[in-house]
């Protein structure tokens, strides 16, 4: 089956929630304590935090196989600057990971704020996890490092990364720099 993708509506909630919830511990085991993973999913994935996101602006994409939820991307346009698109979230269920799904739904998420006229792509990840290398395959760069107090005790230690969008999809930029040449 071909999977899809569509951008999410706030009825759709409760299907990125069960999403999360089997995928986040399999992919922090490893690095992240129970207490710390159960700490951050309460704080950052209970349904009036994805409400709030949504009411905000933040920007949902579900990638499905027929009816079968397989994983999301949670992104925000112009955030932190004008010009910058924040992957705030990607996830896969376990199983469909190394299948190109991810790839399929990074593409979504890039070509979508090339559309809005964003010049990069700007992500964390976790300096120990696995998907580092999968974002660098990809194309995006480390740009910085930060240590960030969730409170509780917890620290989430990224890597802050890059990707610029001109080069991946000229077609955006071109019509991006005609539109600020013709006003």
């Amino acid at each position: 089956m071909i999977p899809n993708i569509h951008e999410a509506s706030p009825l759709e909630i409760e299907v990125i929630r069960s999403l999360i919830g089997n995928i986040w511990k399999p992919t922090y085991r490893e690095i992240l304590s129970e207490d710390q993973m159960d700490y951050m999913l309460e704080r950052m994935y209970d349904t009036s935090t994805l409400q709030r996101q949504m009411q905000q602006g933040h920007v949902f994409l579900i990638l499905s196989a027929g009816q079968a939820p397989l994983g999301f991307a949670g992104f925000e346009y112009d955030y932190p600057e004008t010009g910058t698109c924040k992957l705030h979230k990607i996830y896969l269920l376990p199983e469909t990971q190394g299948k190109g799904m991810g790839k399929m739904l990074l593409n979504a998420v890039a070509e979508k704020a090339a559309a809005r006229g964003q010049r990069r792509l700007l992500l964390n990840v976790n300096r120990y996890n696995k998907a580092l290398d999968f974002y660098r395959h990809y194309g995006f760069e480390i740009v910085g490092e930060e240590d960030i107090d969730i409170g509780n005790g917890y620290f989430m230690n990224d890597y802050q990364m890059a990707l610029p969008l001109k080069d991946r999809f000229p077609a955006h930029s071109d019509k991006e720099k005609h539109k600020s040449l013709s006003s």
